[in-house]
């Protein structure tokens, strides 16, 4: 579509009420499929990778906002402590994937070793074979098991991402996502192209295959990978109806003690009730 059907902006951008109200009725979806995640008792594992900046948490955000995180939970893994140096690479992982009736939303996965760990140097190039041989029987094997594995990657330009690396530069709030491992992918960017390339050559399997979001555009990018992760699970409507909520009490004989007998937060804003 473009800024002619009145949907989209002279620079072709979603505007802004279309967005929310398109995400609005995604998330309506999303809470379906975590009824229906939750009875049926499926194991949905969703991979995010992709390029630094490239709006992965944003998109998990949206698509966590209105979840159970008892139903739907993120994990977004440290630096491994020592002992987890010392374990099977994908051991660590292993131990957050879904139970029964769970998604799990990976925020950067084992495909570390890839990206960041394979140009940063941080594995041996034995460790680095070793994971593109294995990953592809590893996804296999959790697949034959009964997980739904789904896998995003997410792309941005060159040009984007130095845009984003900008902005967060200047604002305070956002300085803290500029990581040293974003400045070194900075100044990384063929590198980390040539190892994109090579991983997707090895791990784009048929029964895990790779998404690609083209992410420049961050509104479009959360629409279309949500839309897309509902269509990958036929899933019905679970939702429950109002339910009658039973009647407030109010003939107790309880006497509450007195209201000024707690500590307050200072009231800013507003003021303080006067009875609790």
């Amino acid at each position: 579509m473009t800024s002619s059907d009145g949907q989209y902006n002279k620079k072709g951008v979603l505007k802004k009420k279309r967005y929310k109200k398109e995400l609005a009725e995604l998330q309506e979806e999303l809470v379906k499929l975590q009824y229906w995640v939750k009875e049926e008792g499926l194991r949905v594992c969703v991979v995010f990778e992709g390029r630094d900046a490239a709006g992965k948490g944003g998109v998990i955000k949206r698509i966590t906002r209105r979840l159970n995180p008892r139903v739907v939970r993120v994990v977004a893994l440290g630096t491994p402590t020592e002992r987890e140096q010392g374990q099977w690479y994908f051991q660590r992982y292993v131990e957050h994937l879904p139970t029964e009736g769970e998604m799990v939303l990976f925020d950067r996965s084992w495909y570390n070793r890839a990206g960041v760990e394979r140009v940063m140097g941080f594995c041996s190039d034995d460790e680095y074979e070793e994971f593109l041989r294995t990953c592809p029987e590893f996804e296999r094997m959790l697949v034959r098991s009964g997980i739904i594995l789904i896998k995003y990657w997410f792309s941005i330009s060159n040009e984007e991402q130095e845009r984003r690396f900008q902005k967060r530069n200047k604002d305070p709030k956002r300085r803290w996502k500029l990581s040293p491992m974003d400045l070194e992918a900075r100044a990384k960017w063929d590198e980390y192209s040539e190892a994109k390339d090579v991983m997707f050559e090895h791990t784009d399997i048929e029964e895990a295959p790779w998404n690609v979001v083209h992410a420049d555009v961050k509104r479009h990018a959360r629409l279309n990978c949500i839309s897309h992760l509902l269509n990958q699970i036929d899933y019905g409507d679970l939702t429950p109806g109002p339910i009658e909520l039973p009647p407030r009490q109010n003939d107790s004989d309880y006497e509450r003690p007195p209201i000024d007998s707690q500590d307050w937060v200072p009231a800013r804003f507003g003021s303080n009730p006067v009875d609790s």
